[in-house]
């Protein structure tokens, strides 16, 4: 199976630096929206069979314009939404991004039972994203795209990939419509075939600062 992992498009939120991880959730900027469009024409050319996006808004309008042009429905699922910032939601200043990215990529060491403070623990975050990767194969999908978020991206990607080091995770960020692609199973494991960190469309930004926390670098040594 083949599985291209979508981050959203620019949102509001993004650009104020927020951890906006709550149901909806920050709608798509203008930029966000354009980025969305170019999606079409980058991804056209692949033989999706399946688009799925999380239950944030921001997702589902990123996942709109390529859903249109397959004739396809989204396949909303709550289990692709972004990890949970809990008692830090909203926040932007450093101390929260920082214990959010450090909390995040210490479940991708192996420490999964680690909570976001008022947040959930890596068993539980990795456990929905893989239900629904788990649903996608089992209804025999060869490629399908999910737009999820930056976060959870980063993150499964590297407790799951064979071949992602937590610390190349840590480091390479993906802003808004950037994309990991893997290929694999969940019940055989999953091999990354490309990190894409700017957006698939092209440079749409001046500075990584609009793309928001989810997508910056940390150093996890």
């Amino acid at each position: 199976m083949r599985l291209i992992l979508v981050r959203h498009g620019q949102t509001s939120s993004n650009v104020g630096g927020h951890l906006d991880t709550d149901r909806p959730g920050a709608d798509l900027t203008d930029l966000g929206l354009e980025q969305a469009e170019k999606l079409t024409g980058v991804l056209g050319h692949e033989p999706i069979e399946g688009i799925y996006a999380s239950t944030l808004v921001r997702t589902q309008q990123t996942a709109a314009p390529l859903a249109g042009l397959f004739g396809m429905e989204t396949r909303i699922r709550d289990g692709l939404r972004e990890i949970s910032a809990g008692k830090l939601e909203m926040r932007n200043d450093e101390a929260a991004v920082r214990r959010y990215l450090e909390t995040i990529f210490e479940w991708s060491t192996g420490n999964l039972e680690a909570r976001m403070p008022g947040g959930e623990t890596g068993n539980e975050v990795f456990g929905r994203f893989d239900e629904v990767l788990t649903e996608a194969a089992d209804t025999g999908l060869n490629t399908a795209v999910v737009v999820s978020h930056g976060a959870v991206i980063r993150s499964w990607s590297a407790a799951r990939a064979d071949n992602i080091a937590t610390d190349f995770a840590a480091w390479r960020p993906v802003a808004n419509t950037g994309a990991v692609i893997l290929e694999g199973h969940p019940a055989s494991g999953w091999h990354a075939l490309d990190w894409e960190g700017e957006a698939l469309g092209g440079p749409a930004v001046d500075t990584a600062a609009t793309d928001g926390p989810a997508g910056d670098p940390i150093d996890v040594d």
